[in-house]
């Protein structure tokens, strides 16, 4: 718990919620067996196939800038070990929905098997689905549900410039964070008046990997 006690007391982690999904949902679950041990490490560590589990400290900021609320619909772009869908399970509930998207196979395997040992999946939390996360969630016709759009948007790889089929699932009042390039940026939904209006904060000075596209 020292890494989660060194982001409370560095004010990355600040939300309630946030705090108690970080203390229940643990990083080494979602680790390749032999690195489990480097699960305190506040760095980003490879999971195979290029792909990295993200530093804690970035997760933490993400998720604060994201805030996730019981209930949400949220779409997470680059599901990657499944850690991030993970936490954004424990902290959206039962009536909530995440739909987890991964572009490469294994790494879609790997994530699910990881959230599985949470019972997300099992309990229809999470979805997963193999995809290219840049254009969005597929079947959003077919789902009622999101009639409205996603409440929240994901990324966790940094992609050129934000996706227009982002802009276009979420709903108003909707939040999308998303590495672009070398910062973090929120971008808030206000209006969907002459190709959607959002409010835009940009935070310099992360490292990500490359959103992968098909």
């Amino acid at each position: 718990m020292a890494l989660i006690d060194n982001l409370i007391e560095e004010g990355w982690l600040k939300n309630k919620r946030i705090i108690e999904a970080f203390k229940k949902v643990k990083r080494k679950d979602f680790l390749p067996e032999d690195i489990k041990n480097l699960a305190e490490l506040n760095e980003a560590l490879p999971i195979g196939l290029g792909q990295t589990i993200s530093q804690p400290l970035v997760v933490a900021f993400m998720l604060e800038q994201l805030q996730p609320q019981p209930g949400d619909k949220i779409l997470d772009v680059g599901s990657g070990s499944g850690w991030t869908t993970a936490l954004l399970a424990e902290i959206i509930g039962s009536r909530g929905k995440v739909i987890a998207i991964e572009v490469i196979p294994e790494l879609m395997e790997f994530g699910k098997k990881n959230v599985e040992k949470y019972n997300f999946v099992e309990k229809g939390v999470v979805e997963f689905i193999c995809a290219d996360g840049s254009k969005g969630y597929p079947n959003i016709a077919s789902r009622p549900e999101l009639a409205e759009g996603f409440d929240k948007i994901l990324a966790s790889a940094a992609a050129p410039e934000l996706s227009p089929v982002w802009k276009e699932q979420l709903k108003i009042g909707g939040r999308i964070v998303t590495p672009i390039g070398s910062s973090i940026w929120l971008f808030i939904k206000k209006s969907e008046k002459k190709g959607f209006v959002f409010e835009e904060v940009e935070y310099p000075g992360f490292t990500f990997v490359p959103l992968i596209t098909k």
